[in-house]
C-alpha cells in the first residue's frame, strides 16, 4: 500500500507541473491507489496549489510533502521518508561515523526518548542517560516531531552547539552540548580476573560482525574460560550483524525468524556446532532491535543467562528503499520473532537475573549487574 501511495504522489507532483493531461492523470493515479474518491481530491489539491496558492511553490518540496505525509499516515515512528541530507546522515552512521553529540535516539510512548548514549561523546560526558525524554531541542518543542527531522536537528557540523532540554523523572534539565566527530567503535574488550572475557558492543554498524570475531580471538588467544557480553545501552543497527555476533554464541538452529506481513519467514540460523564457553549477557532499558534479537536468541537456547533489567522491546525489521534521487524511504516490512517464537516488540525481554543498576547517587564506582555475570559464571567455569 506505502509504495502505491509514494508512486500517487509523485504521479500528482508532475501533473502539477502540467506535464500530463487532466485525464491521463486521474487514470493512472486511480489505477494505483484504487480509491477514485482520494485520487480526484488529491489531483483538485495539487491543482489548486499550483495554480492559486500566494507564493510559487518548488516542484521539489511538494514532492517531499506528498511523500512524508504518505509515510507518516503509517503512525509508524520508525517508518520515516529520507531526504537528501538525512539520507546522507543515515548512511554515513551505518558506515561508522558522523557528526552529533553521540545519543541514540526513539519515539516510547510517543515521546522522544534517548535510547543510549554512546560511549564516550558529549552527550554521554555531559550524563545524558538512557530513558530520558528530550522535550526541546534548541528551545524548540520536539511534540509531535518526526524521529528522524529529531536526529537531524540534533546532528550538526563539528563544533557547533545544541541545546536539549531534558526530562528526567519530574526533573527538566537543560544541556548544552558541543557537537564532534562521533567513531563508532562498537566492539571493546578486556580480560577479566579468572580468565572472563568481557566484550562490549556498543552498537551493530558494517563492521561490528567481523570486529566482534576479531576480539573474540583475541581473548580466546589469551586463555577465556566464560564470557560476559554487555550489551547494555546498545540501542541496535544491522539485523545480519545480529546474527553474525548470535551465531559465535548461541548452538544450531534459529537465531531470529523475520516474518512479513503475508506471512512469509525468513528463518537465520546458528552453526556453531555446541557452545563453547558459559555465557552471561548484560541488558538494559537500552538494549533494542538487533541487542534484543542476541539477547532474545541467547535466553530462548539457554545458551547464556540475562542479567539486568528489562530491554526496550523494538521487535521491528526495517528496510531502506532507495528512490533513485539520493532519497530513501525507511519503511517497517516486518516483526521478528525470537527462537521460541516470541515477539518482544512493546514488550521487551525480562532478564533471567535481575539487578537493578547503581543510583544517580552512588559515587563508588561499582558496577552491580556486571559484579552479578560474574558471580555466575565463575559457578560455572570448571
Amino acid at each position: 500500500m506505502l509504495n502505491r501511495r509514494l508512486l500517487a504522489g509523485a504521479v500528482a507532483l508532475v501533473a502539477a507541473t502540467f506535464l500530463l493531461t487532466a485525464g491521463t492523470f486521474y487514470y493512472l493515479l486511480q489505477s494505483w491507489t484504487g480509491d477514485a474518491v482520494g485520487a480526484v481530491k488529491l489531483f483538485r489539491v495539487i491543482q489548486q496549489v499550483k495554480a492559486r496558492y500566494v507564493e510559487d511553490v518548488p516542484v521539489e518540496t511538494l514532492m517531499n510533502g506528498a511523500i512524508k505525509g504518505a509515510v507518516g499516515a503509517l503512525g509508524d515512528p520508525h517508518s520515516v521518508y529520507l531526504d537528501k541530507r538525512m539520507y546522507r546522515e543515515f548512511l554515513i552512521e551505518t558506515e561508522g561515523s558522523f557528526s552529533g553529540v553521540g545519543i541514540v535516539i526513539g519515539v516510547k510512548d510517543k515521546v522522544l526518548t534517548v535510547v543510549s548514549p554512546i560511549e564516550g561523546t558529549p552527550g554521554d560526558k555531559a550524563g545524558i542517560k538512557s530513558g530520558d525524554q528530550i522535550v526541546k531541542i534548541d528551545g524548540h518543542d520536539t511534540k509531535d516531531l518526526a524521529l528522524d527531522e529529531a536526529v537531524s536537528k540534533i546532528r550538526g557540523p563539528e563544533g557547533t552547539k545544541v541545546t536539549l532540554t531534558i526530562r528526567r523523572g519530574q526533573d527538566t534539565k537543560d544541556y548544552d552540548l558541543t557537537r564532534s566527530n562521533i567513531q563508532l567503535k562498537t566492539v571493546t574488550g578486556k580480560m577479566l580476573p579468572g580468565n572472563i572475557a568481557y566484550i562490549r558492543l556498543s552498537m551493530f554498524n558494517e563492521q561490528t560482525g567481523a570486529d566482534f570475531a576479531r576480539k573474540y580471538q583475541e581473548l580466546e588467544q589469551q586463555g577465556m574460560k566464560a564470557i560476559v557480553l554487555d550489551l547494555r545501552d546498545n540501542p541496535g543497527g544491522l539485523l545480519s550483524e545480529s546474527v553474525k555476533v548470535a551465531g559465535k554464541l548461541v548452538p544450531r538452529g534459529p537465531i531470529v525468524s523475520v516474518v512479513q506481513r503475508n506471512g512469509q519467514r525468513e528463518v537465520h540460523s546458528s552453526y556453531l556446532d555446541a557452545v563453547k564457553y558459559p555465557l552471561a549477557v548484560l541488558v538494559n532499558g537500552g538494549s533494542a532491535s538487533a541487542s534484543e534479537i542476541v539477547a532474545g536468541a541467547v535466553q530462548d537456547t539457554g545458551a547464556g543467562t540475562l542479567v539486568g533489567v528489562k530491554t526496550y522491546g523494538k521487535g521491528s525489521v526495517q528496510t531502506i528503499m532507495g528512490l533513485g534521487d539520493n532519497t530513501a524511504v525507511k519503511l517497517t516490512i516486518a516483526k521478528y520473532y525470537t527462537p521460541k517464537d516470541r515477539s518482544i516488540n512493546g514488550i521487551g525481554i525480562e532478564p533471567d537475573v535481575k539487578v537493578e543498576p547503581p543510583s544517580d547517587k552512588d559515587t563508588s564506582g561499582k558496577d552491580p549487574q556486571l559484579d552479578k555475570a560474574v558471580e555466575i559464571l565463575k559457578a560455572k567455569i570448571k
